[in-house]
């Protein structure tokens, strides 16, 4: 045996050996073995094209209820546009209400708002599939996800106002730290809730509700952090980017700050399943596989099931090979 293989060997026994380096290790691999970079990116790659369609569904929508001009409808839009640090200010100069001549021409302009801006919400839902290796023969049908994107779409808005409210008041540009902190604890609550709505909306129903706690917390208090780490940004790092970039510097900004969500959406994801199932340690180097290991390989050639006539069965010899 080699040193590197040595050092492979030693390493993934000290992270079986712990309970916390191997959870940590557990989910990682996990994150791997789902391929949650790509389902990150797809996600991604809807949730920008599925934006703006939002965005302008509700100003219109506000408009349409309040006036387009009012001060309502632009401190929505602001406090929306605050969950982009950097961006918000390019965005909100690009989002403008529809102006129909007849109710008929707004209903159409709406209807196709939320027929484009399903995409995100769909391929959310396909992504917590795959993270909790669901045979495709057990997957919610079009219509039910239909109904969860459009359940998604009213609630995570009003959360998604509502966080970005109070992340404005504990950004650190803000000069009143009682009213900071206060602000803040309200925000990671706020996010709470949000992530766990949002993994309810967004799992098949096989999985209960409780299952989906730890993540939700954990995503939670992450995407605060991030809220804050980007006003910080903002305020003292980053004002003039977009004057230096250009247009080039908001396009890439959005996808890289949707993707950076979208990971921490799959990665909290796979904590819930990690913990849920008792998935490690997971083995560095096998074979031989841990039992974690092999219940994984399983899983994933499980959820390959797509008629209800196929079984699939998966055993593993004494060197733990698949078979």
């Amino acid at each position: 045996m080699n040193p590197i293989e040595r050092g492979i060997h030693w390493m993934d026994g000290l992270q079986q050996s712990s309970r916390f380096l191997g959870f940590v290790f557990g989910v990682i691999k996990k994150f791997g073995d789902d391929q949650g970079g790509s389902l990150a990116a797809l996600i991604t790659f809807f949730g920008f094209t599925s934006m703006f369609p939002l965005l302008l569904l509700a100003v219109t929508l506000l408009g349409a209820i309040v006036g387009s001009s009012s001060s309502i409808t632009e401190r929505v839009v602001n406090s929306a546009l605050a969950q982009f640090p950097i961006l918000g200010s390019e965005l909100a100069n690009n989002i403008h209400a529809l102006h129909r001549n007849s109710a008929i021409s707004l209903v159409i302009g709406v209807v196709g708002l939320l027929l484009g801006s399903q995409g995100a919400s769909q391929s959310s839902q396909y992504a917590m599939a795959q993270v909790w290796n669901i045979p495709v023969t057990q997957r919610p049908n079009y219509l039910s996800r239909l109904a969860r994107t459009a359940a998604l779409i009213l609630v995570l808005g009003l959360f998604f106002v509502l966080g970005a409210t109070l992340s404005a008041f504990s950004s650190f540009t803000s000069q009143n730290y009682v009213l900071r902190a206060i602000a803040l604890i309200f925000s990671v609550v706020v996010n709470l809730a949000l992530y766990l709505i949002a993994f309810r909306l967004l799992t098949p129903k096989q999985i209960e509700t409780r299952h989906l706690a730890i993540g939700a917390i954990v995503g939670g208090v992450a995407w605060t952090i991030l809220q804050l780490v980007g006003g910080y940004l903002v305020s003292h790092q980053l004002r003039h980017a977009s004057q230096v970039y250009g247009f080039f510097a908001v396009v890439l900004g959005i996808l890289s700050w949707i993707y950076l969500g979208a990971r921490v959406l799959i990665y909290t994801a796979e904590i819930n399943v990690v913990i849920t199932r008792r998935l490690w340690p997971r083995s560095i180097s096998g074979p031989p596989w841990t039992r974690a290991d092999m219940n994984v390989f399983r899983a994933l050639s499980e959820q390959q099931d797509r008629a209800k006539n196929e079984h699939i069965r998966v055993d593993f010899d004494q060197q733990g090979k698949t078979e």
